[in-house]
């Protein structure tokens, strides 16, 4: 299957580093003009570097805070065509329900579904006008596996394939997809970061201790280690592409089977 994104433009929010960053670099790798997003010009900067090297597509950057009202229009000026829009923006932390105080739901709420919302009513229309689209949440299975150390997080992402699926009915009859994509445990830069000191103690790989990280607190995990960010990053990709055109309103996991249903 070749994927070509050349012509479109594709807006991936969150992608100075992680999943953001490993999505923006396949879609630029597939043709597409990528816009980079981060809350500080250095990362932006260092990441459109990173891009830029694979010597496909084009890549430019937005450095501001899209977990905001203010952000968001301000992406919107200064880039008012998107053809792909990755909703992948996101924060999340550990803390017991009853240590949650509103402020915190809040701000979960305006960075990890509000970014999403504001973006995609921004978007849709354009995509809509020329008939065809991609938007894509980059939700998790935390969504439905609710964790009990952070239910304000998982509350989030539920809310992110909520509005996915409600989004694609609303597109019903066009070229434009609306889809959410459900992440499991994965080895991204923030989950290495955690992970670092038992790496060092033991002397074991970065693999093999977030395999043991997994198989501790996602003991149902089929594949039996943390994906890969690439390996996220290439549904999304796929989902982005004119290749899925009859794939919307769709969840799709790429948990390593985490998620214990059919």
């Amino acid at each position: 299957m070749q994927i070509d994104l050349t012509g479109r433009t594709a807006i991936v929010t969150g992608s100075t580093g992680g999943i953001g960053l490993a999505i923006a670099r396949g879609l630029a790798a597939s043709g597409a003009h990528v816009i980079i997003n981060g809350r500080r010009p250095a990362p932006v900067a260092e990441a459109i570097k990173a891009l830029s090297a694979l010597g496909k597509g084009s890549v430019a950057g937005f450095t501001g805070d899209l977990g905001t009202a203010e952000g968001c229009a301000a992406l919107v000026s200064a880039h008012p065509h998107c053809d792909i829009l990755i909703n992948n923006l996101g924060i999340f932390e550990q803390k017991d329900f009853f240590e949650t105080p509103d402020a915190d739901w809040t701000r979960f709420f305006e960075v990890n579904v509000m970014s999403g919302v504001r973006l995609s009513r921004a978007y849709l229309p354009g995509m809509q006008k020329r008939d065809w689209g991609r938007v894509v949440f980059i939700s998790s299975e935390s969504a439905f596996n609710v964790p009990v150390e952070m239910i304000h997080y998982g509350f989030s992402k539920t809310a992110q394939v909520t509005i996915a699926r409600g989004l694609a009915e609303r597109m019903a009859g066009t070229n434009v997809t609306v889809n959410s994509v459900l992440p499991g445990p994965t080895l991204s830069e923030g989950l290495a970061e955690m992970l670092r000191p038992e790496q060092e103690k033991t002397g074991r790989t970065m693999e093999e201790v977030a395999a043991e990280f997994v198989m501790q607190h996602r003991p149902s995990s089929i594949i039996r280690r943390a994906a890969s960010v690439d390996e996220v990053a290439n549904m999304v990709v796929y989902l982005s592409s004119p290749q899925a055109s009859a794939t919307t309103g769709a969840a799709v996991r790429v948990d390593g089977g985490v998620l214990s249903t059919i």
